[in-house]
This record gives structure tokens, C-alpha cells and sequence, in this order.
């Protein structure tokens, strides 16, 4: 791989993790546009790393704090480590933002088990792509005009946080994106557009780590060279500047931005393969 491919591929990663414009449909299209060769597996499970370690500095302290104040995980622990029995209090659950973003990360999970073979050959069609971030574009627009933007995301229900994860399944097709469908759900629930990025971003972190870890052998088995010890600090800076200058945009502007880079990009897409 290319020194260039390697950087470009990396800054896709890293922007559209986080940035509602879908990084699956960009890492679809891209390679086609320039005629690259196909990256592999190891190189996007390394992508894939660099943002979760993106994830996981920039929330540390707010994932030691969601973790500490676990009401499910010390029940859990005193039903397992204890050998006590213990009931598990709904309004307690309600409160316990571990619980709902493991909640919300289920449909996620069913829909990548059932769908990945889809995901990775009948979806990857650039036409879908620019199909779906237009799709995506006229839900994000709809959804930051019509949600209350009230609720933060420390106050979010179970019933609410479930409802984002089925969103959130919706990122198998490329093109869509996990963070423009956990956003747009978030807001039309209710979220303030802060909020609803925030919690998304959250919700990520389990899903990364999870598809990071599965095909965590393949990298080892490629070995890690230099493309992509270079993908992994590219994706990592990307992606955590990405996250840290989107949440200070948001307390001030819409998503008006995202919908509009989406829908000129499905132009271009529609323009060259069509």
C-alpha cells in the first residue's frame, strides 16, 4: 500500500467515525475513484483500533465515572463474586448509563452478526452509497429540525437508548452511518444536539471495540508494517480531533454542514458511476 493511500484511508477512518457522513461509504468509494488496491482486513481492523483508542482517551474520565456508578455491574458483582441473590430495581437501571449503552449496542451487535456477509459484498456498491447518504442527509436534516434538543444524555430513558441502538443497526450499509443514525435518533428523542453526539459517541466505543477485537487475529497474522502502524496514528488523530472540534461546533450551529456534505457527495458518486 501507498504511503498516500495509507494517510488518506487513515483520515476517512478517523473524520467519519465520528462525523456523520458514514466512513464505510467513503472507504467504499474512494478506492474505486483512484483505483486503489483493496486495503484488507488487517488494515481496517487497524483503522478501526486507531479510533477506539480515539474513543477511549478523549472519555476516559467520563467512562471511569459511567463504570464507578454502575448500579447493573455491582449487582452483577454481588451475583457472581458473592454468590448473593440480588434484584435488579428498574429504577435504578433507569439511571445507569453503563446499562442503557449496553442496551443500545444489542442491535448493533445482532445486525453485524447477521448481515456481514451482506455488509461486506452486496452492499459495498457505490451506487447504494451515494443512495444512502441522501437517505441519511434528509433524516439528519428532519430529525435537527423536529427534535426538542432538551434532554441530556446522562437523563437519557432505557426505552430511549434502546431506540438509538436500533438506529444504530442501520450502519451495516454503508452509506448511512453509525453516527449520523445514533445522532438523528438522539435528537428526535429528544437530545440536545450535544447530547445526542455525545451519547453516540459513547455507543461507539463498545461497537469499536468489539469489531476491533474479532478480527484482531488477522492483523496480528499480516503483521504490522509500516502502512499500517501509519493508519493507526492517522485514524487516532483524525478521529479524536474529529470528536473534540465536533462537540465544540455543535453548542453553537446545526447539522445543516453534514447534510449538505452528503448530499453533493452522492452528486459526485451518482455523476462517476452512474
Amino acid at each position: 500500500m501507498e504511503t498516500l493511500q495509507a494517510i488518506v484511508l487513515g483520515i476517512i477512518q478517523g473524520l467519519g467515525e465520528f462525523l456523520p457522513i458514514s466512513s464505510s461509504g467513503h472507504l467504499v468509494v474512494l478506492p474505486k475513484i483512484f483505483e486503489w488496491p483493496d486495503q484488507g482486513l488487517a488494515f481496517d481492523v487497524a483503522l478501526h483500533f486507531g479510533t477506539l483508542i480515539a474513543i477511549l482517551i478523549y472519555f476516559w474520565d467520563d467512562w471511569k465515572e459511567i463504570l464507578s456508578k454502575s448500579y447493573f455491574l455491582k449487582q452483577l458483582g454481588r451475583i457472581v463474586i458473592d454468590r448473593k441473590r440480588e434484584s435488579f430495581k428498574k429504577d435504578k437501571l433507569e439511571e445507569d448509563m453503563f446499562f442503557a449503552i449496553a442496551l443500545a449496542t444489542v442491535p448493533g451487535v445482532l445486525a453485524g452478526l447477521f448481515l456481514e456477509d451482506y455488509a461486506e459484498t452486496v452492499f459495498r456498491n457505490p451506487l447504494l452509497v451515494g443512495v444512502t447518504l441522501v437517505f441519511g442527509a434528509l433524516i439528519l436534516f428532519y430529525s435537527d429540525r423536529a427534535g426538542r434538543k432538551k434532554v441530556d444524555e446522562k437523563d437519557i430513558s432505557l426505552k430511549a437508548a434502546f431506540a438509538i441502538g436500533l438506529a444504530q443497526k442501520l450502519a451495516i450499509v454503508p452509506g448511512m452511518s453509525r453516527s449520523g443514525m445514533t445522532i438523528s435518533a438522539g435528537l428526535l428523542l429528544g437530545l440536545t444536539r450535544t447530547a445526542a453526539a455525545r451519547f453516540s459517541f459513547l455507543l461507539a466505543t463498545p461497537i469499536v471495540l468489539g469489531a476491533t477485537a474479532k478480527e484482531f487475529p488477522a492483523l496480528l497474522e499480516a503483521g504490522i508494517g509500516m502502512d499500517i502502524a501509519l493508519g493507526v496514528l492517522v485514524a487516532f488523530g483524525s478521529g479524536y480531533l474529529a470528536i473534540t472540534y465536533m462537540l465544540k461546533y455543535l453548542e453553537k450551529r446545526s447539522y445543516d454542514i453534514f447534510v449538505v456534505y452528503r448530499i453533493l457527495l452522492a452528486v459526485v458518486i451518482f455523476s462517476l458511476f452512474l
